[in-house]
């Protein structure tokens, strides 16, 4: 029977696709408009309408956004998944626990999930589905499918407003959607729900520290909405700072490190092959789970704070080997010569090709991709996919895992790169801002950067900016390479990464940026309603110094 995973009653018409959307950087929280042109609900409305499409994709800060849609009022009247999901889901069980705003959430099998595609309109009451001539029953969950600790019990016998209590019975939620039978332990967790993007985050965030909630786990942050050391310096509106420093006082006080970054694994203490981790931020994830060897189920925003709260997690997905056998395989037919852009471009096309399948990339392992490589693989893949963790034949440390019996296997060839490179490239020749850092820049990617611009200054009407971690600011700081960077007009700034930034920090008179990274290429233009120039590092470096980007796909794509 098809799971009910937040009873609410429904009706509209239906909004169906055959492709997952991420809310983040895909749906404008103020408006309910989709904003991803990537997407082919592109500019359409989702407010009071029935979304049905298989799961959704990308970033695990897509609860957020759907909170902030029903805080607002321009909520869909309903959520219909083919596949248990669990970034928008949980942000409806959020709406609905602490915030008394319910959104129907059901997970559909696969017979009535396909019916339900091809009709115009459906109404959810008493625990059915109504479409047509179609009757749908959902069942409620049950919190007792589960095989709970005597902890795990004791700690949902609480007041409802104690924190622990609230967590608990969260997570229990999740797990039953999912389809866990128990929970894990967990050792050490990621927040990702920190930046101010709309109040929701702020409201959520205030309102656990206001209860008293406390992390009982070793537990670092994501990247904020503003440069805590050097706030006033950028001209922001002090009410946005102000509220962007209550946000990310809200989880200091709830017991989280200052790490303030959204590659945790680029800090001194990351996780081992093997180890039981709580993480939210999608790149992250995917890059634990993928390059690491950790285990983790990518924890959608507000989980991941309960997952810390409690150290343990539904006992599901990526924490169990068999689902993260690859059943996928992508035969990568890659130009013998490239740059440090086929790897985005990689990913991003992967993720396209595997929504919801984790995937094996075979005819890579020659090219001894490095970790810049790697990361910048799964940061794109995190854009396309709804996916934790991909395998990389001959490269990642659990590549040798046996296929699942249906695996299926799929190519990508040159055209598909130079397909990719296109969408990617919206804007003009003439650009005003590079973004690099996004994930957050490593030291290699400073030192490469640095060394690719020889000295020379950027061009007058071009802003360059790079964002990094306190960590690696430090260390580049140290080696001198951000006074190199200054003194060719170049920006260092912690703290924000390019998915946080706003004006005046992001130049207001851009209209078309460059960047290498491809998670950022198809997130920038929904997020700041710019278009992009997509390239490697080394074309991001000529850009800064010329104001000018390539107006056709590299050599390398196009002479061979």
């Amino acid at each position: 029977m098809s799971k009910f995973i937040v009873q609410a009653e429904a009706a509209g018409d239906i909004l169906y696709s055959d492709e997952g959307l991420s809310f983040w950087g895909g749906v404008d929280p103020v408006t309910g408009r989709v904003i991803d042109v990537h997407h082919p609900w592109y500019g359409l409305e989702i407010a009071g309408k029935i979304l049905v499409m298989p799961t959704s994709r990308g970033s695990c800060s897509g609860s957020g956004v759907l909170l902030e849609l029903a805080l607002n009022g321009y909520a869909p009247a309903a959520l219909i998944f083919s596949v248990a999901e669990e970034t928008l889901t949980l942000g409806a069980v959020i709406a609905a626990h602490l915030f008394d705003k319910p959104i129907a959430v059901a997970h559909l099998e696969r017979k009535d999930f396909d019916a339900l595609s091809q009709a115009p309109k459906a109404t959810i009451r008493d625990n059915v589905l109504n479409f047509g001539k179609n009757r749908c029953a959902l069942r409620p969950l049950r919190k007792f499918d589960l095989k709970l600790s005597p902890l795990d019990l004791l700690r949902l016998s609480g007041a409802p407003t104690n924190p622990t209590t609230l967590a608990m019975e969260v997570i229990c939620i999740m797990a039953v959607a999912l389809g866990a039978e128990r929970l894990t332990d967990v050792t050490r967790g990621h927040i990702d729900g920190c930046i101010l993007a709309h109040d929701a985050n702020l409201i959520f965030a205030e309102r656990m520290a206001e209860l008293g909630a406390k992390v009982q786990i070793p537990t670092t942050i994501n990247a904020i909405s503003v440069d805590r050391e050097n706030s006033t310096s950028y001209g922001l509106p002090t009410s946005f700072e102000n509220a962007a420093s209550r946000l990310a006082d809200a989880y200091l006080k709830m017991g989280v490190q200052p790490t303030f970054t959204c590659a945790p694994y680029l800090l001194e203490d990351v996780p081992q092959l093997g180890e039981i981790i709580g993480w939210s931020e999608s790149n992250a994830v995917i890059f634990a789970n993928s390059v690491l060897g950790a285990r983790t189920a990518k924890l959608p925003d507000y989980l991941d704070l309960f997952v810390a709260i409690i150290g343990r997690a539904p006992d599901v997905g990526m924490y169990n080997v068999e689902y993260r056998r690859p059943s996928l395989v992508i035969d990568c037919c890659v130009p013998e010569y490239h740059d440090d852009s086929l790897w985005p471009l990689l990913g991003w096309i992967a993720g396209r090709l595997s929504p919801d399948r984790v995937p094996l990339l075979r005819g890579l392992a020659r090219y001894e991709p490095s970790q810049e490589d790697l990361r910048a693989l799964c940061a794109a893949f995190g854009t396309t996919s709804a996916s934790p963790m991909l395998h990389v034949a001959g490269v990642t440390p659990e590549a040798e895992l046996l296929l699942t019996a249906d695996a299926e296997s799929v190519r990508i060839s040159l055209p598909d790169l130079v397909e990719a490179w296109t969408s990617l490239n919206s804007g003009p020749e003439s650009v005003e801002l590079v973004a690099i850092g996004s994930p957050h820049a490593t030291y290699d990617e400073v030192a490469q950067f640095c060394e690719f611009l020889g000295g020379r200054s950027r061009y007058a009407g071009t802003d360059v900016i790079v964002t990094l971690g306190r960590n690696i600011l430090k260390q580049a700081t140290e080696a001198g390479l951000v006074r190199q960077l200054e003194a060719c007009g170049v920006k260092v700034i912690p703290d924000l990464c390019w998915c946080s930034i706003t004006e005046p920090i992001f130049p207001p008179m851009a209209r078309n940026l460059m960047t290498n990274s491809g998670k950022y290429a198809h997130y920038a233009p929904g997020l700041c309603g710019r278009t992009v120039r997509f390239g490697s590092l080394r074309d991001c470096a000529e850009t800064a110094v010329t104001g000018k980007a390539c107006k056709h796909p590299p050599r390398w794509l196009s002479s061979q």
